[in-house]
């Protein structure tokens, strides 16, 4: 009986140290993997090369998200420029040749900004501009040629008409 214990509390012991090298060797072999991960890149080790990767983690993420409210800002600012280009050439008086009027519409992603004219005959050339707001005129009325620049600039490829 006295013989039988002793043999399970020697079989154990040799059983827990071969499990405790097994251990350490893995322990060992994942320290080193991880220590030639980072040499070069810090002196410290490895603990100090994760301290310094997530600083870095953490600055990128700043950054990023610094960018993303610039890029939305920006976005937003970009709806209120000139997005859209349209002009019409036209002859407005029978006694002069060729088309050389011509009417041009500037207009914003919401189809506001202005419409110029240009009326040339023979004694000068006239300028006339007029705002525009959602694709009508503001306080003025508007010619055919002018409703027909901002037609076309409403047509432009890619736009949206809102």
């Amino acid at each position: 009986m006295v013989f039988n214990s002793t043999v399970f509390i020697i079989g154990s012991i040799v059983v827990m140290v071969v499990w405790l090298s097994v251990l350490t060797v893995l322990v060992m072999r994942a320290i080193s993997h991880y220590n030639r991960l980072s040499t070069g890149v810090t002196k410290a080790g490895l603990s100090e090369a994760l301290d310094t990767i997530l600083r870095t983690l953490h600055m990128v993420r700043t950054k990023s998200d610094a960018t993303e409210r610039m890029a939305k800002t920006l976005g937003a600012e970009a709806n209120l420029h000139i997005q859209r280009i349209g002009i019409v050439r036209f002859n407005p008086f029978a006694d002069t040749g060729g088309a050389q009027s011509f009417a041009i519409a500037l207009l914003n992603k919401q189809n506001s900004g202005i419409v110029m004219t240009s009326l040339y005959g023979r004694s000068g050339n006239r300028w006339y501009i007029k705002e525009i707001v959602a694709a009508k005129g503001k306080d003025l009325a508007l010619s055919k040629e002018e409703e027909g620049a901002i037609a076309n600039a409403m047509r432009m490829e890619g736009t949206h008409h809102e």
